[in-house]
């Protein structure tokens, strides 16, 4: 599956394909395609049909970005659309179908109008990725309509806190699992001593507020922190910047908190000691990577592949399973209502194949899907958190994130 990282060269050698046995398909349709019986029956009609939703706000881009790293116009949408497909391919024995209807938002647009346009044209179950805000005011607006929505995008630990809704549920890690799942990993290896570098902007403060948590859980220290005030100017004089940067003493591993991408990148192999880099450049704890290929994993990639001539990425790995958990769900109530599908998400047997070695499920005191979080670099997954050793009377996987004596959330 690692192959999958050189995807471009594939891609192209498989548009040549597909340009060449497109010349030829008619002839051999009408060569080989057998006549159609006269006593063919249709289809049997589908008893039940799950209408989901997608709505996406597309952030805004840092003016430093390379066309070439841009994120794929179909980002996260590509995700639920082979979701549908999974769902379709199990459930249509069981007379289920799956629809999809998609709002891309522009950056500066109103995400809570596509959303009330997608419930008002039937949607039942609506998959977001919007910002932390715009989700609660698409949650309160919606609350007292019969539509179920899933978070596959925001990573805001306020909303599986104090910040939570009755009627969201969480496919997206919050940053509390990230950096929970990079912190097992650390001091597995014994790297206790910890540079924090901080970005500028509000998520970059989030990110480094979860990371002095984790620290404090687990027993680390962070024994500098910085901020990033060099400007992206910087980008272009890494060589001399960043050895400055970072004379702040002895430490074992540079932590990143640069959510936009601004410096992060540029870290490694300049700084003034040798020492890696984790957090969000280096390594990093993702809740998906093109280079996952275990327990299945590399079918799911295969998939996504094959019908979008790209690599999946986080977004669309939580498009998908957000949109395969209600394909789940469904297939076992056999029902579309949301109070049956929601109910059985909740259910303490219902569990959700994620192809990470574990099944995942959903928390009953804040919805968030608990799951285990990659650690990769560029080209390679190096481990999957909760470590070994990491114990929990309910599941390892309660030791990332919020457990339930530390849930702030009150769903009403």
């Amino acid at each position: 599956m690692r192959r999958m990282v050189h995807a471009a060269a594939l891609a192209a050698a498989m548009a040549v394909t597909v340009a060449s046995t497109a010349t030829f398909a008619p002839a051999l349709a009408q060569e080989q395609a057998p006549a159609a019986s006269p006593a063919a029956k249709p289809a049997a009609a589908p008893e039940q049909t799950f209408r989901i939703g997608v709505v996406r706000q597309v952030p805004p881009q840092p003016p430093w970005i390379a066309p070439l790293s841009a994120p794929p116009e179909d980002l996260g949408v590509a995700g639920a659309e082979l979701g549908i497909r999974d769902s379709l391919a199990s459930g249509r024995f069981l007379k289920l179908d799956y629809t999809l209807a998609t709002e891309i938002v522009p950056t500066e647009g109103d995400p809570l109008a596509a959303a009330q346009k997608l419930v008002d044209g039937g949607v039942t179950f609506l998959l977001l990725d919007v910002p932390a805000d715009q989700l609660l005011r698409i949650a309160d607006a919606l609350k007292d309509r019969d539509v179920l929505l899933i978070n596959a995008g925001a990573p805001d630990d306020s909303l599986r806190q104090q910040d939570c809704r009755a009627n969201v549920f969480h496919v997206a890690p919050n940053r509390a699992m990230l950096t929970d799942a990079l912190a097992q990993f650390l001091m597995t290896k014994r790297w206790r001593n910890w540079f924090l570098m901080i970005g500028r902007t509000e998520g970059d403060r989030l990110y480094a507020e979860a990371v002095r948590n984790s620290a404090k859980k687990f027993g680390a220290k962070i024994v500098a922190e910085k901020t990033w005030d060099y400007g992206p100017d910087a980008r272009a004089t890494a060589q001399s910047e960043v050895p400055r940067a970072t004379q702040v003493g002895e430490y074992d591993i540079l932590i990143t908190a640069d959510e936009l991408g601004e410096f992060g990148d540029i870290l490694p192999y300049n700084t003034w000691l040798a020492r890696p880099t984790a957090g969000t450049h280096g390594l990093m704890p993702l809740s998906w990577h093109p280079t996952m290929e275990n327990w299945g994993a590399s079918q799911l990639q295969s998939r996504f592949f094959k019908q979008h001539q790209r690599l999946m990425q986080p977004l669309d790995f939580q498009m998908w399973a957000g949109v395969f958990a209600i394909g789940s769900a469904g297939m076992k109530t056999r029902s579309s209502e949301t109070a049956k599908v929601r109910a059985q998400l909740l259910a303490p047997d219902y569990d959700l194949p994620v192809f990470k070695g574990v099944a995942a499920s959903f928390r009953p005191w804040d919805h968030q899907l608990r799951q285990p979080i990659l650690l990769t670099h560029a080209t390679n997954t190096v481990t999957l958190s909760p470590q070994q050793g990491y114990l929990h009377q309910r599941t390892p996987l309660d030791t990332l994130g919020f457990d339930q004596p530390e849930s702030r959330c009150k769903l009403n």
